[in-house]
């Protein structure tokens, strides 16, 4: 009797050997496993972190700062051909790739309502001073040929110059006429899209280059 004990106890931890080591899992037999292959893929490669200084850190939190910091678009032209191949050549050297852009953009018709050419800058002052008692502005000519010449508004087409004269004649302004500032033409912009504080002290070596056209807000 003793003897068929001790070897039940014997089949059944050979049984049980055998079922934890996973040997009867073709039978059915075998414990639920407990790995997780997931959290293996999780781990931290050792190998691949790095150590940083002091130095490497402030220059790392600088660099977040300054890509937070608040960003402005900024524009400046038009410029033609030839000017826009020497910016070009200022900017790559001047200003990060990414930083900038030479668009080629199309500058409609440009029709005004024109007073001029007066005979001299007084005769000029004079009849900007009437304009004024009269609550007219003017605006600058861009068009250096109408010099000296005033401006009294212009627009997109001769058509709505011309309702505009028309109405300014009932007003007592009988020597303006409508005149075409400049024509339909191709022409470059440069932007940059975002102007942090960095690229900002970066942009005053590009301004000779700008020939005196003023960066200007995007919006």
């Amino acid at each position: 009797m003793v003897r068929l004990i001790v070897l039940a106890l014997i089949l059944a931890n050979g049984v049980y050997f055998a079922w934890s080591q996973g040997l009867l899992r073709d039978y059915g037999f075998a414990p639920t496993s407990q790995s997780e292959p997931q959290r293996l893929a999780q781990q931290l490669h050792p190998e691949m972190l790095t150590v940083l200084s002091a130095t490497d850190l402030k220059r790392i939190e600088q660099q977040v700062q300054a890509d937070l910091a608040p960003k402005e678009c900024l524009r400046a032209g038009p410029f033609d051909d030839a000017q826009a191949a020497a910016l070009r050549n200022v900017l790559e050297g001047a200003l990060p790739a990414g930083s900038w852009q030479l668009d080629t953009v199309t500058l409609p018709a440009r029709w005004i309502i024109y007073m001029g050419k007066f005979a001299n800058t007084d005769a000029m002052a004079k009849k900007k001073a009437e304009l004024a008692a009269m609550r007219l502005k003017t605006e600058p000519l861009n068009n250096p040929s109408l010099e000296l010449g005033l401006s009294l508004g212009g627009f997109e087409t001769q058509a709505s110059a011309g309702a505009e004269l028309q109405r300014l004649n009932q007003r007592g302004i009988r020597t303006a006429r409508v005149v075409q500032e400049r024509e339909e033409s191709r022409t470059t912009q440069l932007k940059l899209p975002a102007v942090n504080e960095s690229l900002k002290a970066r942009v005053a070596d590009i301004k000779p280059a700008l020939l005196g056209h003023p960066l200007k807000s995007c919006s």
